[in-house]
């Protein structure tokens, strides 16, 4: 909410926007105008009203300004999130979606299932149209998340891209690169070893035949059924988690170590 301050400067901004496009708004239509608007960060306000100014030909409405204080909120229109919701549907991909995106898909996956793209894509609309109009009634902000698919270099694309459009903050886009550009630890040390000296490891028999046996496991997942997948997805997502505090904690204890050497 905004304090009496930020109230006071967001009619000033409404008078001088309504000046500026030719129209006089009245101290009592700018503070209702305000009021209207006192559940939106002034600084959305005066991008919106800045929009407005540029793009709106004849008086200042509150469609207006509310039209495009909703078109700030970081979420895309319903063709873009079509795209990354069946982009989402391959396993293997990366996505970074919104919480809209993802709930939508599940409404759209009993068609996508049977191979029916267009009623699919009905569904899809929809259901997302109607989750973003709610959480923008709800000043709900945009939460843009990673679904880790199972190809290793379309993680890092995946990721490198959401940080270069900003759905993604930069700090929040390195943690995740680190955590995907990390190999998993052998049970001997040696992985360990190779973060620590620079060395590079060549991977074991033992580590050679775990690879194949992933790779045949990645060829039976295409063929596995709708809910195999769901499943292989969660747990994939499960172990991402896992090994992400495996090896934080086996830093910590390489720092020890070397702490007390």
């Amino acid at each position: 909410m905004l304090n009496q301050n930020e109230l006071e400067i967001a009619i000033d901004l409404l008078c001088g926007t309504a000046e500026a496009m030719g129209v006089t708004l009245s101290p009592n239509a700018a503070a209702i105008m305000a009021v209207d608007l006192s559940e939106y960060p002034l600084g959305l306000i005066e991008k919106a009203l800045k929009a407005c100014r540029k793009e709106v030909r004849g008086k200042l409405t509150m469609a207006d300004i509310l039209s495009r204080i909703e078109s700030a909120d970081g979420r895309p229109d319903k063709d873009e999130a079509w795209t990354i919701a069946l982009a989402s549907n391959d396993e293997f991909n990366t996505v970074v979606m919104t919480d809209e995106i993802q709930i939508a898909l599940g409404a759209a996956r009993p068609a996508l299932n049977i191979g029916d793209k267009f009623g699919a894509r009905l569904a899809f609309v929809s259901a997302y149209e109607r989750l973003v109009t709610q959480a923008r009634a709800d000043i709900k902000p945009v939460n843009w998340h990673v679904s880790i698919g199972f190809d290793a270099n379309r993680r890092i694309e995946a990721v490198n891209a959401a940080v270069q459009m900003q759905r993604i903050p930069q700090d929040r886009g390195r943690l995740y690169l680190a955590d995907l550009t990390h190999e998993p630890i052998t049970e001997d040390g040696r992985a360990l070893a190779g973060l620590i000296t620079g060395t590079v490891v060549r991977p074991t028999a033992s580590v050679k035949e775990k690879l194949k046996d992933v790779k045949a496991s990645m060829l039976e997942f295409r063929a596995a059924s709708a809910e195999q997948k769901k499943a292989v997805r969660l747990k994939e997502e499960e172990a991402f988690a896992e090994r992400r505090a495996f090896l934080s904690q086996q830093v910590i204890d390489a720092i020890s170590g070397v702490a007390n050497v």
